[in-house]
């Protein structure tokens, strides 16, 4: 004798309506994770101080590849944060620049770096503390 299944239907309530206190809670997500991204944050530091070609970010940027920071600039600009010039030289040439919004996104952006600057060796230690505690 065989299992029989019987497809039956059960109502569901309805899903609450969305929170307008946390109805902006996508767009604020994607904006931070723009410019809360690692390398954005290098980029943004690196053009505080004016206007910077590819390779001269590249070198300034340890670590970053070529890909990722063609990607990352992208971004940036997409975001309209940075700006794209390219002059007519031969080769061309190409500067980017913070926009007059990332000059506003650059003060918490730098204050950000400093902290982790200055807090990398107590989060280093706590990380190994919490490692060794929690080894199988």
């Amino acid at each position: 004798m065989g299992t029989s299944l019987k497809l039956t239907h059960t109502p569901l309530p309805a899903s609450p309506a969305p929170d307008p206190n946390h109805a902006d809670c996508r767009g604020v997500a994607s904006v931070l994770s723009r410019v809360g991204d690692k390398w954005s944050v290098f980029v943004i530091m690196m053009l505080g101080d004016g206007p910077k070609r590819f390779n001269e970010l590249k070198r300034m940027i340890n670590g970053i590849s070529q890909r990722m920071l063609t990607l990352t600039l992208r971004g940036l600009e997409r975001d309209g944060l940075v700006t794209r010039t390219i002059f007519p030289t031969i080769p061309p040439r190409v500067d980017y620049e913070l926009t007059d919004l990332g000059r506003g996104l650059q003060q918490p952006v730098m204050a950000l770096g400093q902290w982790a600057i200055e807090h990398q060796e107590q989060i280093a230690a706590a990380r190994t503390r919490f490692d060794e505690r929690n080894e199988p």
